[in-house]
Protein backbone atom coordinates (compact mmCIF):
# COMPACT_ATOMS: atom_id res chain seq x y z
CA UNK A 1 0.00 0.00 0.00
CA UNK A 2 1.28 3.48 -0.82
CA UNK A 3 2.24 5.74 2.04
CA UNK A 4 -0.36 8.28 3.10
CA UNK A 5 -0.43 11.20 5.52
CA UNK A 6 -3.23 12.43 7.75
CA UNK A 7 -1.89 15.41 9.68
CA UNK A 8 -3.54 18.68 10.65
CA UNK A 9 -1.82 21.73 12.13
CA UNK A 10 -3.94 24.54 13.57
CA UNK A 11 -3.17 27.80 15.31
CA UNK A 12 -6.31 29.51 16.53
CA UNK A 13 -8.55 30.60 19.38
CA UNK A 14 -10.89 28.45 21.47
CA UNK A 15 -14.51 29.33 20.67
CA UNK A 16 -16.26 28.15 23.84
CA UNK A 17 -15.48 26.40 27.09
CA UNK A 18 -14.38 22.78 26.46
CA UNK A 19 -16.92 20.04 27.19
CA UNK A 20 -15.43 17.18 29.22
CA UNK A 21 -16.98 13.71 29.37
CA UNK A 22 -15.84 10.32 30.61
CA UNK A 23 -16.18 7.29 28.33
CA UNK A 24 -17.56 4.00 29.72
CA UNK A 25 -13.94 2.78 29.79
CA UNK A 26 -13.14 5.57 32.27
CA UNK A 27 -11.05 7.53 29.76
CA UNK A 28 -11.74 11.30 29.71
CA UNK A 29 -12.56 13.03 26.41
CA UNK A 30 -12.62 16.78 25.73
CA UNK A 31 -14.57 18.37 22.88
CA UNK A 32 -14.22 22.01 21.87
CA UNK A 33 -13.86 24.20 18.80
CA UNK A 34 -11.10 26.41 17.47
CA UNK A 35 -11.48 29.35 15.09
CA UNK A 36 -8.89 30.11 12.42
CA UNK A 37 -9.04 33.10 10.08
CA UNK A 38 -7.90 33.78 6.53
CA UNK A 39 -7.57 37.24 5.01
CA UNK A 40 -8.23 37.82 1.33
CA UNK A 41 -8.99 40.67 -1.04
CA UNK A 42 -12.49 40.86 -2.48
CA UNK A 43 -13.32 42.05 -6.03
CA UNK A 44 -13.26 45.69 -4.90
CA UNK A 45 -9.74 45.27 -3.44
CA UNK A 46 -10.89 45.43 0.19
CA UNK A 47 -9.51 42.98 2.72
CA UNK A 48 -12.02 40.50 4.10
CA UNK A 49 -11.61 37.99 6.93
CA UNK A 50 -13.02 34.48 6.67
CA UNK A 51 -13.33 32.46 9.88
CA UNK A 52 -13.33 28.66 9.83
CA UNK A 53 -14.46 26.63 12.86
CA UNK A 54 -12.80 23.28 13.62
CA UNK A 55 -14.15 20.55 15.90
CA UNK A 56 -11.41 19.30 18.25
CA UNK A 57 -11.35 16.11 20.35
CA UNK A 58 -8.71 15.18 22.93
CA UNK A 59 -8.52 11.89 24.84
CA UNK A 60 -6.84 10.69 28.03
CA UNK A 61 -4.18 12.91 29.61
CA UNK A 62 -4.61 15.56 26.91
CA UNK A 63 -8.32 15.79 27.80
CA UNK A 64 -7.34 16.36 31.43
CA UNK A 65 -4.93 19.12 30.39
CA UNK A 66 -7.68 20.72 28.31
CA UNK A 67 -10.05 20.49 31.30
CA UNK A 68 -7.52 22.12 33.64
CA UNK A 69 -5.93 24.79 31.44
CA UNK A 70 -7.92 25.57 28.28
CA UNK A 71 -10.56 28.31 28.42
CA UNK A 72 -12.66 30.20 25.89
CA UNK A 73 -10.50 32.69 23.99
CA UNK A 74 -7.16 30.92 24.61
CA UNK A 75 -4.77 30.71 21.68
CA UNK A 76 -3.74 27.10 20.96
CA UNK A 77 -1.39 25.31 18.60
CA UNK A 78 -2.73 21.86 17.78
CA UNK A 79 -1.38 18.97 15.76
CA UNK A 80 -3.59 15.99 15.12
CA UNK A 81 -5.36 13.90 12.52
CA UNK A 82 -8.69 14.22 10.74
CA UNK A 83 -11.39 11.71 11.53
CA UNK A 84 -15.03 11.48 10.49
CA UNK A 85 -17.61 9.78 12.67
CA UNK A 86 -21.12 8.86 11.62
CA UNK A 87 -24.26 7.77 13.43
CA UNK A 88 -28.00 7.58 12.87
CA UNK A 89 -29.94 10.53 14.29
CA UNK A 90 -32.53 9.28 16.78
CA UNK A 91 -35.20 11.77 15.70
CA UNK A 92 -34.84 11.84 11.89
CA UNK A 93 -33.27 8.38 11.37
CA UNK A 94 -30.82 10.03 8.94
CA UNK A 95 -27.10 9.39 8.97
CA UNK A 96 -25.18 12.27 10.57
CA UNK A 97 -21.48 12.94 9.93
CA UNK A 98 -19.01 14.88 12.04
CA UNK A 99 -15.44 15.63 10.95
CA UNK A 100 -13.05 16.46 13.77
CA UNK A 101 -9.38 16.73 14.61
CA UNK A 102 -8.11 14.22 17.18
CA UNK A 103 -5.32 15.94 19.13
CA UNK A 104 -1.82 14.42 19.21
CA UNK A 105 0.10 17.58 20.26
CA UNK A 106 -1.21 20.64 22.09
CA UNK A 107 0.61 23.87 22.93
CA UNK A 108 -0.95 26.53 25.14
CA UNK A 109 0.10 29.86 23.65
CA UNK A 110 -1.90 32.22 25.86
CA UNK A 111 -0.16 33.63 28.92
CA UNK A 112 -1.58 33.55 32.42
CA UNK A 113 -3.10 37.00 31.92
CA UNK A 114 -4.76 36.13 28.60
CA UNK A 115 -8.42 35.17 29.06
CA UNK A 116 -7.72 33.19 32.24
CA UNK A 117 -5.23 30.87 30.56
CA UNK A 118 -2.78 28.77 32.54
CA UNK A 119 0.53 29.85 31.05
CA UNK A 120 2.33 28.29 28.12
CA UNK A 121 2.96 24.59 27.81
CA UNK A 122 3.46 21.92 25.18
CA UNK A 123 1.72 18.56 25.57
CA UNK A 124 1.94 15.47 23.37
CA UNK A 125 0.34 12.09 23.20
CA UNK A 126 2.98 9.42 23.17
CA UNK A 127 0.91 6.65 21.57
CA UNK A 128 -1.60 4.57 23.42
CA UNK A 129 -2.10 5.96 26.91
CA UNK A 130 1.47 7.14 27.42
CA UNK A 131 1.30 10.96 27.55
CA UNK A 132 4.11 13.33 28.39
CA UNK A 133 4.61 17.03 28.96
CA UNK A 134 7.48 18.70 27.13
CA UNK A 135 9.82 20.68 29.36
CA UNK A 136 10.00 23.93 27.40
CA UNK A 137 6.92 26.17 27.55
CA UNK A 138 5.77 27.33 24.15
CA UNK A 139 6.05 30.99 25.17
CA UNK A 140 9.84 30.70 25.54
CA UNK A 141 10.49 28.53 22.49
CA UNK A 142 12.49 30.04 19.65
CA UNK A 143 12.64 28.92 16.04
CA UNK A 144 16.41 29.39 16.12
CA UNK A 145 17.16 26.98 18.97
CA UNK A 146 19.13 23.87 18.01
CA UNK A 147 20.72 21.08 20.01
CA UNK A 148 24.30 21.83 20.95
CA UNK A 149 26.88 20.54 18.50
CA UNK A 150 30.46 20.36 19.79
CA UNK A 151 31.89 21.01 16.29
CA UNK A 152 29.75 24.15 15.85
CA UNK A 153 30.62 25.31 19.36
CA UNK A 154 34.35 24.95 18.68
CA UNK A 155 34.04 26.76 15.33
CA UNK A 156 32.66 30.02 16.75
CA UNK A 157 33.82 33.18 14.96
CA UNK A 158 35.56 35.77 17.12
CA UNK A 159 36.67 39.36 16.43
CA UNK A 160 40.18 38.06 15.65
CA UNK A 161 38.75 36.05 12.72
CA UNK A 162 37.33 39.13 10.94
CA UNK A 163 39.91 40.61 8.51
CA UNK A 164 38.83 44.28 8.84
Amino acid sequence: MAKSVNKVILLGNVGKEPEIKVLPSGQPVANFSIATSDRYKDQQGNFQDRTEWHNITAYGKLAEIVRDYVKKGNKLYIEGRLTTRSWDDKDTQKKVYRTEIVVADLSLLSGRDDQGGGGGGNYQSGGGSNYQRNAAPASTASFDQRPSNSYEDSAQITDDDIPF
